[in-house]
């Protein structure tokens, strides 16, 4: 008999699985977990903590994911891999070719640990007061361009066995404070708001996506699009057409209000398929399980757009002359982007509240 999916992405606290976190994961069966620089120290290691997870969960089809979508929000750097360029210089390049080399290159080492999902690419829009927690990671300002390079990009990562994750839907880029903080308040008109949309809308078919704390008066004056029905299901649904399995935005973040469960049953409720918990602290995650959703059958069918994508066997291949290439294009831009990876900033000053 098949186990019920756990409509959640998880997280842990270190290094290797605590007893704790092996008892969480295994009664729970969560879809899976997101990895950050505090469980990433080398190749060795990340693998052997991800080929645990699978193990313990016991399933084939455990999502891992990561963010490593070049320039500063990068995971990856942590297992040792080398650094990748920033959105907003592949942006600058504006090549097709180099941003289908990049998504490759980022895919053949995620092949290497035996992750499978990137929350990656950024198909927001970066305007002059954009807040400076998405600075950099952006294509820019022009909806088509945005729109091109990240079907590319997304694309070469399905192509090559890496679950590509668009965000954050239906746009975050006229947010001028940064929602790990606090809650961004946008109050352009659905007419104005519709360049943000419009790369989300091209890129409807991508098998993920994630959703945007970001208050939006024009469509739901009280609850930020992640826990609003109205927004998922008048904009991200149906106006931009997304068709794949939509997960929040972490539920940690300081713009959502209320305790970790209390947010999870509003994401649910709003229509998010699956929700994303990062802090790993054991025991809230504990008690988010104890009063979790399960995917339903329109989200496991969701899920398995998903899966499709999945490598089945695929191996990561030596990848050194296209590397040699592509740094060789895109080391003469110079990346000017903000050094601010608010997801860190969170975890740091969570370690010293302790």
């Amino acid at each position: 008999m098949t186990r019920p999916i756990l409509a959640a992405l998880l997280s842990l606290g270190g290094t290797s699985l605590t007893d704790a976190e092996k008892r969480l994961f295994e009664r729970y069966n969560p879809l899976g977990v997101t990895l950050f620089n505090r469980n990433l120290e080398n190749e060795e290691q990340a693998k052997l903590l991800i080929r645990n997870i699978k193990e313990v969960i016991g399933r084939e089809d455990v999502v891992v994911a990561v963010d490593a979508e070049g320039g500063r929000v990068n995971r990856l750097q942590a297992v040792g891999y080398g650094s990748y360029a920033s959105e907003r210089v592949l942006g600058k390049i504006g090549s097709e070719e180099i941003a289908a080399l990049h998504a490759r290159l980022i895919a053949n080492d995620m092949l290497k640990i035996g992750a499978n999902m990137n929350f990656s690419p950024v198909l927001d829009l970066e305007y002059a007061d954009t807040t400076a927690s998405l600075q950099g990671r952006c294509f820019g300002d022009d909806e088509k361009k945005v729109s091109r390079l990240g079907k590319i990009m997304w694309k070469i990562y399905a192509e090559n066995g890496i679950c590509p994750c668009i965000k954050h839907m239906p746009g975050h880029g006229r947010a001028i404070v940064d929602p790990h903080m606090q809650l961004p308040i946008v109050h352009q008109n659905i007419k104005e708001l519709e360049r943000d949309f419009y790369p989300f809308l091209q890129n409807a078919d991508c098998p993920a996506g994630m959703t945007t704390h970001i208050l939006f008066p024009e469509i739901d004056a009280d609850n930020p699009i992640t826990l609003s029905a109205k927004g998922i299901r008048e904009i991200i649904r149906k106006r931009i057409g997304f068709k794949g399995l939509l997960i929040s935005d972490a539920l940690d973040m300081y713009a959502l209000r209320g305790s970790v469960v209390e947010r999870a049953e509003a994401a649910w409720n709003a229509g998010c398929d699956v929700v994303c918990y990062c802090f790993g602290k054991a025991e809230e995650m504990k008690l988010l399980c104890e009063n979790a959703r399960f995917l339903d059958d329109v989200s496991t069918q969701r899920f398995e757009k998903v899966r499709k994508v999945f490598p089945l066997g695929k191996k990561s291949i030596n990848l050194d002359n296209e590397r040699k290439k592509y740094y060789s294009q895109v080391n003469q831009f110079a990346d000017d982007e903000v050094n601010y990876d608010a997801t860190e900033v969170l975890h740091q000053m969570l370690k010293g509240e302790k």
